[in-house]
Formats: structure tokens, sequence, C-alpha cells
């Protein structure tokens, strides 16, 4: 069958930067889909996109779909026609519907019965024919939360649509999206062409619009952007600070990327390098440069969307933009520092943390106490720590924070090592957010990971206080990100810490305020929900996860270490027969209506096979307990795995529900003992063979 290429663009104003991608990519995933719903077949497809287009090109696209043939069973023949044989007006309905006779029907003969049957030939569609309303629905599907309308057309989208191009090798496929005929005409670059560009085959796209300065391929662009950023910081003797989403924002905002250079005064690096940086970056989508120590430099990179034939003038401009907002940035440095941190407090008195939980100095004066109580359990300054927690939000109350949100925690590190404060306690106030995200770095030091936890079991205990807890995808307090990063800290960072612990203290630390009675329980549970998702996400087995939460344990490093322990039974060749005899073995008891004894009764024992189970049992157990006592699970388990034998000879060898209550009962005992020593670890029975 003939292939061809297949192209789609629509042309259009400038699309959202920050959401160019995701815009492009689910156009390209729904067409991708309807082609291959409508089996046509091809050999690659490709999305391309820049500020004024999203395109999608489909390699040996076929031209048409299969003809195929379709059976359409009639009625059963005991009802398709009468006692002398003569068609019922139910099987003449459905062979005029069919355009045929009832003679003509064919019979479909199952084990089931008989039935009419036609076999119609449906003819494939074109690509021309199906294309147009392809291009459609997918338009319809994408993501668009605020849509708007343009002249007089009632037609919405995202932004104004200019063009539409639905081109099979060089046939122009007719239709209409957006209220745009189709055409083979492309919008060139803005500035550097006049016109629009006209494309005479599907395969010349890219080179077409790279004729017309503009680079389609928006990885392709990417990495330009990325190689010349590279190149320029060489140049200067420095390394680009390249933030992920301002390169893809970046990438979205430029159809022909050209890298310059430009500068700004020395005095202005006397500001710390955080408000300087995130003012070029977010503000005017630079890229700052550090020199090989690490410290900030007076330069900066940034990406024309245009190839000037002056480019200093293009230098000159954007130098002259980011000095008003530097000198910002120096004089809120320079206005806060002569206020110290503390003497903010009260005016933390003015901001609602949440109305029924009080303000931000409540707040602080809870984070204060409950570090205080972290640090003493894990042998830190504990005064350190309340100070740490009680300034820990004073300097969003400060000019610099005000204007640039993102440096909140930071500024209060610079502006606590002004007021003369202990260096533990400057630092605690950047690390008490910290974790951010997934990956970010932890807190450095113990008085800051103690100050971070309290701030997030604050949060917990507060929200699900007040009964607000998160539903569905509506998180606005970030309980879920707090919880994860409660794990991680206490985790990663090996700290003694129990949540269960954290969560009372804090709840007496609110006094009155709260209103739920079950707080405890509903934050704990919260929490251990957590560990599935943190787990999940390292590529530890489900069964594992659910055979450590059947225990409960609340301490995470308590939780990590019985991970980590049944992780390794689960690879011993002993695992799957244990799991299994633990299974059997609850399943034996849930059915047990009466008490079982306190002790195993050696003059109970008829049999050798119980005889030996006890035998083995206590002496593995003496080897366990002060393993337990350490808390070497993975050591507890490897000496529980070489009870594996006893049991499968005990299961073998003798009859549990003995007819005698008082034999039954016995062996009943003893199997729940080694029961209960395993799930002192953890539910080994919810393994997966």
């Amino acid at each position: 069958m003939t292939t061809e290429t297949l192209l789609i663009e629509l042309g259009t104003e400038e699309l959202p930067p920050k959401a160019l991608s995701t815009l492009a990519e689910t156009f390209f995933t729904q067409i991708k889909t309807q082609l291959e719903s409508a089996d046509l077949s091809f050999s690659d497809i490709k999305w391309f996109a820049s500020p004024r287009r999203m395109a999608i090109q489909v390699k040996e696209l076929q031209v048409k779909q299969a003809d195929k043939v379709v059976e359409k069973r009639g009625p059963a023949v005991n009802v398709a026609f009468d006692d002398q044989g003569q068609p019922s007006k139910a099987a003449q309905g459905w062979a005029r519907s069919n355009g045929i006779t009832v003679e003509q029907a064919e019979r479909l003969v199952t084990d089931k019965g008989e039935w009419l049957l036609h076999k119609a030939t449906q003819a494939g569609q074109s690509v021309a024919e199906l294309i147009p309303t392809m291009v459609v629905n997918a338009l319809n599907k994408l993501p668009i939360p605020k849509p708007m309308r343009w002249g007089s057309e009632r037609i919405q989208f995202i932004r104004p649509a200019h063009t539409l191009t639905m081109l099979y090798g060089s046939e122009v496929i007719a239709g209409e999206a957006l209220g745009i005929q189709s055409s083979n005409q492309l919008q060139g670059h803005r500035f550097h062409h006049q016109g629009l560009v006209t494309l005479d085959h599907a395969d010349n796209y890219e080179a077409a619009l790279e004729q017309a300065y503009v680079i389609a391929d928006y990885d392709k662009r990417k990495a330009l952007i990325v190689d010349q950023v590279a190149k320029a910081a060489q140049q200067i003797n420095g390394e680009a600070i390249v933030d992920p989403d301002l390169l893809e924002e970046v990438t979205s905002i430029n159809e022909w990327p050209v890298t310059l250079v430009g500068s700004f005064d020395q005095e202005f690096l006397a500001v710390p390098p955080e408000p300087l940086i995130y003012s070029m970056q977010d503000h005017q989508k630079y890229f700052p440069v550090k020199d090989s120590e690490g410290n900030l430099k007076n330069q900066f990179i940034f990406v024309a969307n245009i190839d000037s034939k002056e480019p200093n003038q293009v230098i000159f401009g954007n130098e002259k933009v980011i000095r008003p907002r530097l000198a910002d940035a120096e004089f809120f440095f320079k206005t806060d520092k002569k206020q110290s941190l503390e003497s903010r407090l009260a005016s933390l008195e003015s901001v609602l943390f949440q109305k029924q939980l009080g303000t931000l100095k409540d707040k602080s004066e809870r984070i204060g106490q409950l570090s205080k109580a972290i640090a003493e359990a894990l042998n830190e300054d504990a005064e350190q720590a309340y100070r740490a927690g009680l300034l820990s939000k004073t300097d969003l109350m400060t000019e610099m924070v005000l204007e640039f949100p993102q440096v909140q925690g930071t500024m209060g590190k610079y502006y606590a090592r002004h007021d003369g404060e202990a260096e533990a306690i400057a630092q605690a106030l950047e690390d008490q957010y910290r974790p951010r995200f997934a990956g970010d770095a932890l807190p450095k030091g113990n008085i800051g990971s103690a100050v971070a936890i309290a701030d997030k079991v604050d949060t917990l205990v507060g929200i699900f206080g007040i009964n607000q807890a998160p539903k569905g995808d509506k998180d606005p307090f970030a309980l879920r990100r707090a919880a994860i990063g409660l794990i991680r800290i206490i985790i990663e960072k090996q700290l003694p810490l129990d949540i269960a612990d954290l969560v009372k203290q804090s709840i007496a630390n609110y006094g009155d305020k709260l209103v739920n009675d079950n707080t405890l329980t509903d934050v704990i549970d919260f929490v251990m929900g957590r560990f599935r998702a943190f787990y999940q996400e390292q590529g530890i087995a489900v069964d594992v996860i659910q055979a450590v939460l059947a225990k409960a344990p609340t301490a995470p490093l308590d939780f990590e270490q019985r991970i980590k322990a049944v992780s390794y039974f689960q690879s011993l060749t002993e695992a799957a027969a244990l799991a299994a005899a633990n299974k059997r073995v609850g399943n034996i008891l849930a059915k047990f209506d009466g008490e079982l004894f306190a002790e195993f009764n050696q003059a109970l024992v008829e049999e050798s096979a119980e005889r030996e189970l006890a035998e083995s049992f206590n002496a593995i157990q003496a080897k366990v307990a002060p393993l337990m006592a350490a808390k070497d699970y993975q050591a507890s388990l490897t000496e529980l795995a070489q009870l594996k034998q006893p049991i499968d000879n005990f299961f073998d060898n003798v009859m549990v529900m003995a007819d005698d209550l008082q034999v039954k009962t016995n062996r009943l005992t003893l199997l729940n003992k080694v029961r209960n020593t395993f799930f002192d670890i953890a539910d080994i029975s919810l393994l997966q063979s």
C-alpha cells in the first residue's frame, strides 16, 4: 500500500512558555492514539513545538485503511423462519437493513445454535478523510484551563490561531480547525522572515522552517541552547547555573536562539547570591554564572530570539533592565539588616497561620518547644534548637522575602549571622524548609533537622486537628510533602525518633485549639500511608512494604530496618515455604475459638515432629532474643529461616486439629509462638512467592 509523510501544524500567537511542551506532547499523544485506533500504520511519529506552533510529522503513513469484512449477525434460524419455512418479518427487516434478501444470507453455526449471517465488505477510509476530524478531536482534548476568544469569532483556544497545515506528501488535505482552512502555508520567524513559508512537501518541514529562522524541533533547540550557554560561560571563565525549569521556559520562548553575555556592577555581589539568582532567573530569564570556587560572578548569560546586527545594543538593553532589579535586592538587604530577627517576633502576631490555629507567632513558639524536645532526644543543644524554632518564621516579615518568597529561610540564615546568632541557629533557619521537593537536600545539621521536623509535625497535627485532612488532589497545606519530608529526614539522617511521640508532644503544644479527638491516630495513619509511596519509588516490592505495615512500627528508622530485613529474607530459598506456613497457621488459629495455653506443654507431646519443632524453636529463639533486642532484624530472620525443615516436617506428620482438646490446644500454642516470633518483625505471610 502507498505511504507518504503526513504533517500537521497549527500556527498561533505566542503560546504560554510553561505549557508549551505539555500542549505539544498531548497533541502528539492524541493524534498517535487516533492513528493507531484507525489501524493506519506508520514507521515513525514525532512532535515539534516552538513559541508560535505545534506540529506532528508522521513518516510512511499508509494512504488509507485496509478494507474490512464485517460480520453482521441476524436473528436465530428458529426465529427467522416460520413453520412453513417462510422468512419472518424479523428476518426480512434485518435483510433489508443490510441490502440483501433473506435467501442471500449465510448461516453462522455454533455450539449454541444457528443464526443468519451477512458478511459485508467495509471500505477503508483515506488519510484525507480521517485526518481533519482527528485534528479537531486532538485540539479539543488539549489541557487548556483558560481558553480565549479573538476577533469577532466565538471560537476558543489557548491563543489566537493563524495557520493550519495538513499535508500528506505534497498534497494539502482539505479541512478546517479553529475556523482556519488547511493550506501549505507556515509562519516563519516573526522578525527575521517576512510573509508566510510555502511548504512543498511534508518531508521538508524542518528544512523549510530553518530557512525561515525557526528551529522547530524542541529538543534540538534545547540542546543548542545548552551548548551555546556552556560555551558562553567557558569564554568568561565561569559555569552557568542552568535551572531545568528555566531551560524549558527559555526553549519555549525562542525560535532562533542566540546566546549573549551581559554584566552588572560588582557592588551588587555584596548582596547574598540567592536573591540575585532568583531575580535573574525568575524576572529576566537569565542564566547566572559562578566562578571556579562556586561564587556568583557579576555576569549573566541570556538567550535572544533574534540575531541582531548590533548585539551590543541588545546586551546594553538587558543590562539596563537588570540593574533596577538588583538595586531593589540591594536596598532590601541593607534595609532588613537595620532590624534584628528577634525584634520581628512581635510582627508575627499580625499574620495568621490558620484562623483556628493562631498566628505565625503562635506557630513559632510551638515549633520552638517541639524543636527543643527533639534536640534533647538527639543529645543536641536544646536551647539552640528552641531559639532556632522561635526565630524560624521571622524572615517572612523582611522586605527581601516579601519580594522574593523563594528565599525564605535562606535570608533568615544571612540575617541571623548578621545578628550574631550561633551558626547552628542560622543554618537551621534555612534547613527548616528542607527537603522542599523530591530529591532535595536534607537539613545540614541536627539542630536544623529538629526545626524541620518540628515545623512539619506542627503543620500535620494542626491541620488534622481541625479536620481539614487532604482530599483527593487538594492538599493546600502540602501535608503529603511534609510527611514524606519527615520520613526522609529521620531515615536518611538515622535519627532515633518515633512519629507517635512527636505527634503526642505536638498535640500537647496546641493546648485546646484542636477539635479532632482522633488527631493522634489520624496523623500517624497519614504518615504511615506515605511509607508505601516512599518505598515503591525505591523499587521495594509492595508485598514487602505490606508485611512491615502490618506491624505498624511508628519509628521511621525502625521501619527502614524492617524493610531491609524482609527484603533480604524474601531472597532466601526458605522464604516462600515459611510465608506459606505462617499464612496457614494464621488461618488455623482464626478458626480456633478456644483459649491457648500460656506455654507449650512438653508432657502433651505425642509426635516426634512436634517435639523436634519445639526443640528447634527454643534453640533458635534463644539466639533471636538478643538480636531482636539490638533490632538486628535481618540476622533474626536469618536464624528463623532455619525453622523451615522442622515446620514442614510438623505439617507433614502431625494432625494439628487433634480430637483431644488438650493436645490440639498445645499444638496450636506452639504454632502461635512460632508465628508471633516472625510477626515481631513483620507479617511474612503477606509475602508473595
